[in-house]
């Protein structure tokens, strides 16, 4: 069973990364490259202050800066510890890809350490902000989905390998909201 939801991603994984064209290749580059995304973070930071006020976005701040830890920490865990290789370190796969990265990244891709810090960030601002700007969670929901697939169109990392860091990214970014909510009633609504 495993073997064949291997073999399907891999399939899978040559497909959808053989659709790129060289057109599009920079694009997707820029798109997958995270300190491109600095704008937005400081809109998104922006918006928080605004609902939020100086004392629970600072409480937000860290509450973010773990939730990136901590999603990045077990990314790296599973990545070593299931060592499935990224589909670029195969040389079986070589002749049949489309690398667009100079290079291939680490050597193990289980699971996708941008899928899941991306939709990490688009569940916790969305859940943040959803009040005041109703579609805000959609549309980062989409740009997430976006960046994970930038992962697969370099060819980086498998579909399943983005797939299980959304997942996981989304979980991440609820609890890591609930947490949030707790803290600023607890630290910060007191008063």
């Amino acid at each position: 069973m495993i073997e064949k939801l291997l073999e399907f991603d891999t399939e899978l994984f040559i497909y959808l990364n053989n659709l790129g064209s060289t057109n599009w290749d920079a694009f997707w580059m820029a798109y997958t490259t995270k300190f491109n995304w600095i704008p937005l973070y400081a809109i998104l930071l922006y918006l928080l202050y605004k609902q939020l006020g100086l004392k629970p976005l600072l409480v937000t701040i860290v509450v973010v800066a773990v939730m990136v830890l901590f999603t990045d920490q077990i990314t790296n865990l599973f990545k070593h510890g299931l060592q499935r290789p990224r589909p670029c370190q195969l040389d079986e796969l070589a002749d049949k890809i489309r690398l667009v990265k100079s290079s291939c990244g680490g050597r193990y891709g289980y699971f996708s350490g941008h899928a899941s810090n991306s939709m990490a960030l688009a569940v916790f601002i969305g859940f943040m902000l959803r009040y005041r700007f109703k579609y805000l969670k959609w549309i980062l929901i989409v740009w997430a989905f976006l960046m994970a697939y930038s992962r697969v169109y370099i060819g980086v990392h498998y579909p399943l390998d983005i797939l299980s860091g959304m997942i996981f990214g989304a979980m991440c970014g609820y609890g890591f909201y609930k947490i949030n909510l707790y803290l600023i009633k607890k630290f910060v609504s007191v008063g």
